[in-house]
């Protein structure tokens, strides 16, 4: 369906848990986050329905998210119900790849199309301070376990930080040279604990990759669900991608909503308002219901984030729907990623 700025939304973004078996210094604090409890996240069975009639307004590709998707039991089996419904033409999923290695096979053989792996360096040290403990190894066996499958695309993601070497860059580009992998360098977003570290703008990234690899190919055509722009450095297989979320805004572009772990449905990564689908299913509303719901969430798409810009309060893009129809003036993101699957 369209939105009332007349862009086509087909993508939904499902984070199936808000918990994480890291603690990335950008995602969460220290401590970590209270955690839902366990009756208030959405069951397999209501997150397909949502997919479901979801399919109904014109989405047709999931991405699932979390926290951490893989700390979900069963996961491969939600998988297996999101791809068999009717109007559904591809599942993915987001993981930091720590768990990656064992779970491959069954995810693979329940129809997973893509997988996309977060590694921020490829210096242990530095990835155990990152990640406050985790262990690079293990998200690297994920990543080649992955690769072991020619029909799954593969893509490692890195949100480069002020401060970090510019060597850390090279390596993680140099990933795609030998690999049918792509590498993408996605800039830091103002949400949550990514407010207090700085980003480093796409364009810095590329000079970068550019002084050691020579002057890169651009590629035409779409590549994925997302605003990556693609290119290729010489003698690479595989592509190196640039998503500028706050040096160049792609909002007139958007395709997406995001369902977080406890059903509220988010128009705009930005703001904190939503729909709660949740309150619908449990109390006991039919298909129609619901889908009129979405599909004034969905209309309702604020026209642009304003990341880089002033964030106080109001968005001045309008409102947003909530369950019972009543509008409310829109607010920014309070919450940590890991909380709103970001």
């Amino acid at each position: 369906m369209k939105d009332q700025y007349g862009r086509s939304i087909g993508y939904m973004r499902v984070s199936v848990t808000d918990r994480c078996n890291l603690r990335c210094i950008y995602c969460m604090p220290a401590e970590g986050v209270p955690c839902v409890q366990h009756g208030d996240i959405l069951t397999f069975d209501e997150i397909t329905r949502l997919c479901r009639i979801g399919t109904e307004i014109g989405i047709s590709r999931i991405k699932l998210t979390g926290g951490e998707p893989l700390v979900r039991r069963g996961l491969p089996e939600l998988l297996r119900m999101i791809k068999e419904l009717p109007g559904i033409e591809q599942v993915t999923l987001t993981t930091n790849g720590i768990l990656l290695k064992e779970k491959i096979n069954e995810l693979v053989s329940n129809g997973l199309d893509a997988v996309n792996i977060s590694i921020d360096t490829l210096e242990a040290g530095e990835y155990r301070r990152i990640t406050r403990g985790g262990r690079l190894e293990e998200a690297l066996a994920g990543m080649e376990a992955a690769l072991r499958f020619p029909d799954l695309r593969v893509k490692l993601n890195c949100v480069p930080m002020q401060g970090m070497p510019e060597e850390g860059y090279v390596r993680l580009a140099e990933l795609a040279r030998d690999r049918d992998m792509d590498v993408r360098f996605i800039e830091m977003m103002p949400i949550g604990m990514g407010r207090e570290y700085g980003y480093v703008s796409g364009e810095q990234i590329y000079r970068i990759l550019e002084d050691v690899f020579g002057r890169a190919e651009e590629c035409a055509g779409s590549f994925g669900n997302g605003p990556a722009v693609y290119v290729r450095f010489p003698g690479f297989r595989g592509k190196t991608g640039f998503i500028d979320a706050v040096s160049h805004q792609f909002c007139d572009r958007c395709n997406r909503v995001r369902l977080t772990s406890e059903g509220c449905l988010k128009p705009c990564l930005q703001y904190g308002d939503g729909t709660d689908l949740r309150l619908l299913l449990r109390s006991g509303a039919d298909d129609g219901k619901i889908r009129e719901a979405m599909y004034r969430a969905v209309y309702k798409k604020p026209a642009c984030h304003h990341f880089g810009g002033k964030t106080s309060g109001a968005s001045g893009d309008g409102a947003a729907a909530v369950s019972e129809g009543e509008e409310i003036q829109q607010k920014d993101e309070t919450r940590d990623m890991s909380q709103i699957g970001g």
